[in-house]
């Protein structure tokens, strides 16, 4: 195995990955005199541009200088999900005597079998993502450093690739927190807490952004002691402030230790030991933990791609910059994904990606302030929101009917023992127009997707209310909001008349 993809540990698990994702014995084909689209970064929005564009027919070239599969695959979506499901498990089994089930004490988190799992499942995905898959499809794969040497061409590996349009996809990062002594504590990111084969006893997380908050709780479900850390009053301080508080209430149910409003001063490691020091207060306190992980920060990946030889203008904080058809600098060059959006979700490099083709290989017209980008953060109990949030649309001047349903009063999450949550929803007032929805619940994520599509296709919040939903269900929440709004429309003068026409004075 090439030393310099390795993936830690180096089981079989991990081997498969690399075969897949950087196979060590690639050998990178000859160019084209020219190529349709080049694309720069093998993650999701590179992917979803060059399968797409082989698809319809174009000479396509990928160049990927990592893994293929990007975050999502290696270090962000597929193994985190796999570790919060592993989570949920042994959450499950610690209240199990909730719903008469006896559990021995003896029972145990087997965390090595857990990462076990985890890498056995990523590697058994990687396939999808894998270079031989690509070529397959027709597309000329280039594994290495590529970089930009002029506005309509590339190198990579002593090779030229000339384009008639290309596609950056390069992503993001964890950043680097300018943290004193941080990183020479051996400081944990995405990018490396995946590889961990032993549970840190006392873990120290910064940040309660969504990555912060769902690896602290299932870290803390799996046994670990941990500290969540937050500068700002508020975890996951971009959502409602409802629904985090109810996130809030499960993560210490959990045994998360929450500190907010604090200021971190630096950390440094003495023995075996990492130790935090931090402001809060005005008051100045050392924490001791084994392990430290950041949950913050993303930084794009701009550098080293020759971006001034193409013209293509960038800075190193908000990454590629673009117009609303995701045109560079560079009307030849466009970008998509994390390397140049402010929704850095795999769903929405996806959807990006899917315009930029479109745009660049027929001169389409397609608009990504036109998406309706649900997002979920995938806690216990997750929050998913969708569109705006009631203080957007204040912000913005436009009158709001919000309307709430607690989950407490919805018999299949009273059934589930989940009935701490709810579903907002935002109308547009006087009418049934969605401008935003949050949903708190067990499986939020996948209950979003009812209100992203009726935001899509401008379906108002009366068809949702006429439409049958099936019982029990927890999505049922969503049902009885939308009755609740048809009820809202009977005024006290509709009410006269519709009593006087039944016959009741």
């Amino acid at each position: 195995m090439n030393e310099s993809w390795a993936v830690l540990p180096k089981d079989e698990h991990n081997q498969k990955l690399v075969s897949n994702a950087h196979p060590s014995d690639w050998v990178n084909p000859k160019p084209a005199d020219r190529y349709h689209l080049v694309v720069i970064g093998g993650g999701t929005a590179g992917l979803v541009s060059a399968a797409g564009a082989a698809g319809l027919g174009a000479k396509v070239a990928l160049v990927e200088r990592h893994l293929l599969g990007g975050d999502c695959l290696n270090v962000g979506c597929v193994p985190s999900k796999a570790l919060i499901r592993a989570s949920r498990a042994a959450a499950d089994v610690h209240d199990a005597a909730d719903f008469g089930i006896s559990v021995p004490s003896s029972w145990a988190v087997d965390f090595p079998k857990i990462m076990e799992r985890l890498r056995r499942l990523r590697a058994g995905l990687s396939p999808n993502d894998s270079a031989d898959r690509f070529k397959s499809l027709g597309v000329d794969v280039f594994l290495g450093e590529g970089k930009f040497i002029g506005s309509n061409a590339l190198e990579v590996g002593g090779a030229r690739l000339n384009f008639s349009k290309a596609v950056i996809a390069t992503g993001a990062r964890a950043a680097k927190l300018p943290i004193p002594g941080l990183w020479e504590a051996g400081a944990l990111t995405n990018e490396t807490v995946f590889s961990l084969t032993a549970l840190p006893k006392r873990l120290i997380v910064i940040g309660a952004g969504p990555i912060g908050c769902e690896l602290s709780q299932a870290f803390a479900r799996f046994g670990s002691k941990v500290i969540l850390l937050e500068s700002s009053a508020q975890i996951l301080g971009r959502e409602d402030a409802e629904a985090a508080r109810v996130v809030e209430t499960s993560l210490k149910k959990d045994g998360v230790k929450i500190i907010v409003s604090c200021e971190i001063l630096g950390a440094e490691k003495r023995g075996e030991e990492r130790i935090m020091r931090l402001e809060r207060g005005g008051k100045i306190a050392e924490l001791a933990a084994d392990a430290i992980m950041v949950g913050m920060g993303r930084a794009p990946n701009v550098e080293g791609l020759g971006l001034e030889a193409a013209g293509v203008e960038y800075d190193k904080r908000g990454g590629v910059k673009v117009d609303e058809r995701l045109r560079t600098t560079n009307s030849r060059v466009f970008a998509a994904g994390d390397v140049c959006s402010p929704y850095k979700f795999t769903h929405a490099a996806d959807a990006m990606a899917r315009i930029a083709i479109q745009n660049a290989l027929f001169a389409g017209r397609k608009k990504m302030s036109a998406l309706v980008i649900p997002w979920c953060t995938y806690t216990d109990p997750e929050i998913a929101h969708v569109g705006l949030y009631e203080r957007d649309a204040k912000a913005k001047g436009i009158p709001v009917q919000t309307l709430v349903q607690e989950l407490k009063d919805v018999d299949r999450a009273v059934l589930d023992g989940q009935a701490e949550g709810f579903v907002k929803i935002h109308l547009k007032a006087g009418t049934d127009e969605i401008l935003g929805a949050t949903i708190v619940a067990a499986h939020a994520g996948e209950m979003i997707g009812e209100l992203s599509l009726a935001m899509t296709a401008k379906i108002g919040f009366k068809a949702i209310g006429s439409t049958i939903h099936p019982y029990p269900t927890q999505a049922e929440a969503i049902k009885k909001t939308a009755d609740a709004y048809n009820r809202s429309r009977l005024t006290p003068t509709v009410k006269r008349l519709l009593a006087l026409w039944l016959g009741r004075p």
